[in-house]
């Protein structure tokens, strides 16, 4: 009997009772969607954290990183002598041991990459397990477990556990490892980007000889990461990118949007020119496709059936996702919270909104996104909107009050670009003002790593 104990290991508790395990779990914020999910896969739920929950004495504890040193439930555990472990290290040994692995990690573009491989080798046949971070459409589901010899895991940086404040991409042992590119971010665990730099270089490290790391050759830091790696490297990029001078075995050229989405030439390795067309929009999609392409040719998957792959994906819920259309306007969900992210997803969105105009509303809600190490970062993401609505953070009370960001000074910032700005101090503000501001034709692009008080439902109830 195995007791998950801890935030975000629904998917973990679903897999292993897949794999004959009787699964109960603790959480302090289970809430109705997913309680009522787990229970229907027969996971048995305590609401709330209590040392008498583990009275059934589980033969393993999984401690999740959300609960920390203190918590009763897993004080007990301690003091009982129960065996525990981490999440990363229960997903190694029960359900990705005896695959190869393949690891995609970096700041951005984790979840979507991670999925498009995924996607890719079950349309070859390769019957793949998974564990991502994001709901894949065609699966409808964030983990699943194949038959096959592949496990695809979004190698998340943020730590561990109480027990172990080390990412949680150190656990795996990838086949093939994808590196999306490194920036600061989860100010709340990491002092600094050097901090995070080393990590990724005892990650590197530790990858066997015999792997392939893909790496995106339009960060500058990756380079400095993978200097002296002792396994086979291969760079990815934009071929038209003059800053760029390293050398790309896969390059994107003559990427533009299409009727469905974009299409753009894929040089290979081989100097190969194949056309991809995908429904994804956007220059970071471009470099998530090509990272995808080449772990999946690394599986063996042919060339034309990766092709074919990539045209039919479905995407991912919250990335560039249309959640209605209400008298023409498009009401729009996505993850994006850091600078590089809210940029990259105005600029992909922007080129297909042609008869309105693109409205940005943005929830800072991350504790990177909440401190004011961006401040002066977030004005320019925000260039490719015509209108800006930002609500102040909801949760702003968890940052010390000299480290906190100003939405008033960042709407003020964005305003002096030229740019229509607003500040608003609660969700139901933004709402009213979107009854009244929005026209046909605009797309309400939102953006926000929460449920931002569940607002793409109520503009779409009332448009």
């Amino acid at each position: 009997m195995i007791a998950a104990c801890g935030t975000g290991m629904g998917a973990l508790a679903c897999m292993l009772k897949e794999l004959g395990f009787e699964v109960t779990g603790s959480d302090q914020n289970v809430y109705p969607p997913m309680s009522d999910f787990l229970r229907e896969k027969g996971i048995g739920l305590f609401k709330g954290y209590d040392a008498a929950n583990l009275g059934h004495k589980p033969d393993l504890v999984i401690i999740g990183n959300a609960v920390s040193r203190g918590n009763v439930e897993a004080e007990a555990v301690i003091e009982r002598g129960m065996p525990f472990c981490s999440m990363p290290q229960a997903l190694n040994h029960f359900v990705a041991k005896g695959k190869k692995q393949i690891v995609v990690t970096g700041t951005h573009g984790k979840t979507t990459t991670s999925s498009l491989v995924a996607h890719i080798l079950f349309h070859a046949g390769l019957d793949p397990s998974f564990m991502i971070g994001g709901i894949v459409k065609g699966f409808d589901s964030n983990y699943r477990i194949g038959k096959g010899s592949f496990m695809v895991i979004e190698g998340d940086e943020y730590d561990t556990a109480f027990f172990d404040k080390g990412p949680k991409f150190m656990h795996y042992t990838p086949d093939t490892a994808v590196i999306t590119g490194i920036e600061f971010d989860h100010a709340d665990i990491f002092s600094d980007i050097d901090q995070i730099k080393g990590f990724f270089r005892e990650f590197v490290d530790k990858i066997p000889e015999s792997s392939l790391v893909m790496a995106c050759a339009e960060n500058k830091i990756l380079p400095e990461i993978l200097e002296g790696a002792g396994c086979d490297i291969q760079y990815y990029g934009f071929a038209e990118n003059k800053m760029n001078t390293m050398s790309c075995n896969w390059s994107c050229r003559n990427l533009a949007p299409s009727a469905n989405g974009a299409v753009f030439n894929l040089i290979t390795p081989e100097q190969r020119e194949l056309v991809v067309k995908t429904p994804m929009m956007g220059s970071h999609n471009a470099m998530n496709i090509m990272a995808a392409f080449g772990a999946a040719r690394r599986a063996g998957v042919p060339d034309d059936i990766i092709l074919d792959a990539l045209a039919h994906f479905r995407g991912i819920r919250r990335r560039q996702d249309i959640r209605g259309v209400r008298n023409n306007i498009t009401v729009m969900d996505d993850f994006a919270h850091h600078p590089t992210a809210v940029r990259e997803t105005i600029a992909a969105v922007k080129p297909f909104v042609k008869e309105g105009r693109v409205v940005a509303v943005f929830e800072p809600r991350t504790n990177s996104s909440m401190r004011d190490i961006f401040q002066n970062d977030y004005p320019a993401s925000f260039l490719g909107a015509d209108m800006v609505c930002v609500r102040k953070p909801s949760m702003l009370s968890k940052i010390p009050e000299n480290q906190r960001l100003s939405t008033e000074k960042l709407v003020a910032d964005i305003a002096e670009m030229g740019i229509d700005a607003h500040y608003f101090e609660d969700t139901d503000s933004i709402i009213e003002f979107l009854l009244i501001s929005a026209k046909p034709g605009d797309l309400i692009l939102v953006m926000s790593n929460g449920g931002f008080d569940m607002i793409h439902e109520k503009l779409l109830e009332r448009l």
